[in-house]
């Protein structure tokens, strides 16, 4: 079977975007909603489109660019993307204007550009990529469904390379009834008892089957589980080591999806227990919390294989190794949802 490793990388989050994927100069969120910062798109997109694509296109096709730019990739065999709520500013836009028209008199732009798909088609536009071109919409493991399509069929040969990614937006519709039903903080109040701080963005990665001088890290195993009990959890942890040969004290850093929700909090203190000498990492204080959030989790992981060194930013709990060979990133959402993915320096 063929190796797959990541090559390249980009991202838009509520970071500056001149600092780039420089997660040591990021600084962490004190409010309960973080919108993206939004870079400049004029060098990629057509001043009359722009004016018509919805936030969370722009913020695929930029984070999209910069991966392949970063793997010195033109066109990609495949695209393959995750979300977890898809164009919501679209899909609320056409809603409201089906109950303001009384269901007549409808353009049909916005429809066309609130399907979950409109993101991984924009860029096949943009790049006339013909390929194989798919979007998984999974809830919180809606990037891990990606990556493990991209994983699979690299590592069987069928792919070369592919591009992926996550992407999800907030819109002030669908925040207001998360904030209802208290799954989002408010600004100014006490934290909700499951809220959490809500971001939005877009990270993708280059998968390819060859390593390059700017390999970061390779894609060794990965799992997807829906429901698993906190005391099953190590069970599943021993079940992908085992698949793997490796032991527990192999695992140099856990890259943990902790976003300060008490229904989240058992689990990862679980995690962290069973790997006592682990450096351990976090990194949605950084970005805040969304379904395909756990892309962020694989970037910051991946920098840290390739720098082998942690930033002081995610760094959450201190190890007295110096050096760090595999990486287990795990992340959940309220008790579901769980994905396992294992790391190696290359």
């Amino acid at each position: 079977m063929e190796k797959v490793y990541i090559n390249g990388l980009g991202s838009v989050s509520n970071q500056n975007p001149e600092l780039g994927t420089e997660i040591a100069s990021f600084v962490s969120i004190d409010q309960a909603v973080n919108y993206a910062v939004q870079p400049s798109y004029k060098e990629l997109i057509a001043p009359a489109m722009l004016r018509r694509m919805a936030k969370v296109v722009k913020m695929g096709i930029y984070a999209s660019q910069k991966a392949l730019d970063d793997a010195q990739l033109t066109v990609p065999e495949a695209i393959i993307t995750g979300t977890g709520m898809g164009c919501l500013e679209d899909s609320e836009k056409f809603l409201r204007s089906i109950l303001e028209n009384q269901e007549q008199y409808l353009t049909p732009t916005s429809f066309i550009q609130s399907t979950h798909n409109t993101v991984g088609a924009q860029i096949a536009l943009r790049l006339q990529c013909k390929a194989y071109n798919f979007t998984y919409v999974h809830a919180a493991v809606s990037f891990e469904s990606a990556m493990m399509d991209a994983f699979l069929q690299i590592q069987n040969g069928e792919l070369p390379n592919a591009l992926i990614g996550g992407i999800d937006e907030i819109t002030d519709y669908t925040l207001s009834l998360l904030q209802l039903i208290e799954l989002v903080n408010k600004d100014y109040e006490k934290p909700f008892k499951h809220g959490v701080n809500i971001g939005e963005g877009a990270t993708f990665f280059c998968l390819q089957n060859q390593k390059t001088s700017n390999t970061y890290a390779s894609v060794v195993d990965m799992a997807i589980r829906h429901h698993i009990e906190v005391t099953a959890l190590k069970d599943s942890v021993h079940a992908l080591l085992d698949d793997n040969g490796l032991r527990l004290e192999e695992i140099d850093a856990l890259v943990l999806g902790t976003n300060g929700s008490s229904t989240c909090e058992e689990y990862y203190k679980q995690i962290e227990q069973l790997f006592p000498t682990a450096a351990v990492v976090q990194y949605k204080h950084l970005i805040g919390e969304y379904d395909t959030a756990s892309a962020f989790g694989v970037l910051v992981a991946s920098i840290m294989l390739k720098n082998q060194a942690i930033p002081t930013t995610v760094l959450h709990r201190k190890t007295d190794r110096v050096a760090f060979e595999n990486v287990l990133v795990y992340n959940q959402l309220r008790g579901e949802d769980h994905s396992f993915i294992l790391l190696k320096r290359c």
